[in-house]
């Protein structure tokens, strides 16, 4: 069976494994996959399903993920092709309460999502996550109180740069500080930055959870993201920022003005330069077009009928555990930057109908995930929307 031909059950195999999940022992390393809580799977179970799990009455087999101790910590809800995975998304969370599980993986091999059952409802994900990854996840515990009554006042960020700037000759000499601030570059927010994010607060405090600053050129947006950010980060709420721009120029200045203020608690990185090792940061710093790009090639592939990639790429934070800022491009911007690779996929998928006639079966499948996963990265940023900054 060719990867093109591949059905849900080994596409979902596949995907399994690329993100560390075992059916099998392998040297010292339990499985960690069961169809049963306490029953190991045996190979000729896995055959009984069918390749796309038409051998089983209900259509679809919910999979336990273990974590390292062997206790649940994922159901898999895995259904055949032709299904919405969505489908009966309420009895995946009547079986992942009934096995104490937070998480469930909602997916029929070509399109997959992410359920945190204290955090709302699923989201789409482009490849499975790791057990390191969710179990990182899992001890991030949002508390929006702690955002809200965390002090902020105008040495927010100073506090950063210089905890104890108040003791020193130089700031207690008031002929002495202007002198003192320029030397170590302390800075204080102004006030309508500062009312800003205290407006963030108190939203929170009436319980939402998305936000938008608009703020004109020159008024310090950089430095409002950067209070905002450690507002999240110090509060629990986040492990991670994506701090997003519109221009390769900005994307050096955003990562040069967090290193300013926040580098002595949280370490800011370009995704593009550490590819490999951006986890280590707190700040993550990247184009929309770099973001939009990547989205863009899977969803090419797909409407070209090649087989999903199964590689996985490195773990991607989820949005419990990242808070995304968009600085330098206005809603109008990202919505237009969106608008724009929708039409090319459009026009990919209208030169593959005079070629080869309408898409039907799996690879309209692949083509409705592509879609999707371009509408939830590129559309479904947060916003942060709070009154308008004067």
């Amino acid at each position: 069976m060719s990867a093109k031909e591949a059905t849900a059950r080994i596409k979902i195999n596949k995907l399994l494994e690329a993100a560390g999940w075992r059916f099998f022992p392998e040297g010292p390393a339990p499985a960690n996959i069961r169809l049963e809580p306490a029953i190991a799977i045996q190979s000729v179970v896995l055959d009984a399903l069918g390749a796309d799990f038409e051998k089983v009455e209900r259509g679809f087999v919910d999979f336990l993920l273990l974590d390292a101790r062997g206790v649940p910590l994922i159901v898999l809800e895995a259904k055949a092709e032709q299904k919405n995975p969505l489908t009966g998304k309420e009895q995946a969370r009547k079986y992942a309460r009934s096995q104490n599980c937070r998480f469930v993986i909602l997916s029929n091999g070509n399109l997959h999502y992410f359920w945190d059952l204290e955090r709302g409802n699923p989201y789409v994900i482009t490849s499975f996550p790791t057990p390191t990854s969710v179990i990182g996840y899992q001890k991030v515990t949002p508390n929006p109180l702690r955002l809200f009554e965390d002090q902020v006042g105008a040495d927010y960020i100073v506090r950063t740069q210089r905890p104890n700037y108040e003791a020193e000759a130089g700031w207690r000499n008031e002929t002495e500080r202007p002198a003192y601030i320029q030397a170590n570059k302390l800075r204080f927010l102004r006030p309508y930055q500062l009312q800003a994010i205290r407006s963030l607060q108190a939203a929170v405090g009436d319980g939402k959870d998305r936000f938008l600053f608009e703020m004109a050129t020159g008024t310090g947006k950089t430095l409002t993201a950067a209070a905002v950010i450690k507002l999240f980060l110090r509060s629990g709420n986040v492990r991670r920022v994506l701090f997003l721009v519109d221009r390769l120029e900005l994307e050096d200045q955003a990562k040069k003005s967090f290193a300013a203020v926040l580098s002595a608690d949280y370490q800011t990185v370009i995704y593009k330069e550490n590819r490999d090792d951006w986890q280590r940061a707190e700040i993550v710093v990247t184009t929309v077009r770099e973001m939009s790009a990547r989205t863009l090639d899977r969803a090419l592939d797909a409407l070209e009928g090649k087989p999903t990639p199964v590689k996985p790429t490195p773990a991607k934070p989820t949005p419990a555990a990242t808070a995304v800022v968009l600085s330098g491009a206005t809603r109008e911007e990202v919505a237009a930057d969106a608008q724009r690779i929708m039409g090319l996929l459009s026009a990919q998928l209208g030169e593959m109908r005079q070629r080869k006639g309408s898409l039907t079966g799996a690879s309209k499948q692949r083509v409705l995930a592509a879609i999707e996963q371009m509408r939830s990265i590129v559309l479904k940023w947060p916003a942060w929307a709070t009154p308008k900054a004067k």
